[in-house]
């Protein structure tokens, strides 16, 4: 029986007040268990990235509890919920967020220096050759194609082997080829190594990889299907039109 590696209680997230408000969360629950690999879909303004960022513990809900593990989010302070996402949780955002001083090598280990852990040398070995940066290691991010610095962003997050990684739009800056290959990799954490694995998409192929695709609409979850295969996701996406035309 599979542990739960996230947790959302009730959770509801609006933005503005009074007549201007909008709720991008609306009293939703759902559990991510350990080992699994989930996509999360919905069209614009349905509230898959806020849920991301929710669950993740980079933005606060208005109302409703996260937890990461045993770890109840709201009881920490500042500090510890930073700690917690850096020890415990990976990121793979559009943004790439590497350090333009660091080489592709520094990037990729610096979660784990700040930490004060010795990188498994071998692992990160294995990562480096799966997203093909091993010619790459010790160049800087500006020597980089977009797609190149989306890949250190994706080693720098598996490189830690932490608790869940939470993924919004991995692929997004890759070509066709190399996107197959990272989501064969996230997989292959998955199925391999017990990595618990959250990602946003829009593309039903890229969520066809995944154990699990979650829809979401209006805030709310619409569907929650087990391996529904891409044919099936984009004629379910196809039903679900978007609410707003920003994306929360």
């Amino acid at each position: 029986m599979k542990t739960e590696a996230v947790r959302v209680e009730r959770l509801t997230r609006t933005y503005g007040g009074g007549d201007q408000a909008v709720t991008a969360l609306d009293d939703i629950d759902i559990t991510f268990s350990r080992g699994t690999f989930t996509a999360v879909m919905g069209p614009s303004g349905s509230g898959k990235s806020t849920l991301l960022q929710t669950a993740a513990g980079l933005d606060r809900p208005t109302s409703g509890r996260v937890w990461i593990g045993d770890t109840e989010l709201s009881r920490l302070s500042e500090s510890k919920l930073t700690k917690l996402r850096r020890d415990r949780i990976g990121f793979i955002f559009q943004a790439f967020n590497l350090i333009g001083a660091l080489t592709v090598e520094e990037n990729i280990v610096l979660p784990l220096r700040l930490a004060g852990v010795r990188p498994d040398r071998d692992w990160l070995t294995q990562v480096v050759h799966r997203v093909g940066l091993g010619a790459r290691l010790k160049h800087r991010p500006s020597e980089l194609s977009g797609g190149q610095q989306q890949r250190v962003a994706i080693a720098r997050a598996l490189a830690a082997r932490p608790d869940v990684i939470f993924c919004d739009e991995p692929t997004g800056a890759l070509d066709t080829q190399t996107a197959a290959e990272v989501l064969r990799l996230l997989r292959s954490v998955v199925d391999a190594h017990g990595q618990t694995v959250v990602m946003v998409t829009h593309d039903p192929v890229a969520a066809s990889y995944a154990d699990r695709v979650v829809l979401l609409a209006d805030g709310r979850i619409r569907d929650d299907m087990h391996q529904p295969g891409a044919a099936r996701i984009a004629e379910l996406l196809a039903h679900l039109g978007p609410r707003v035309t920003q994306e929360v």
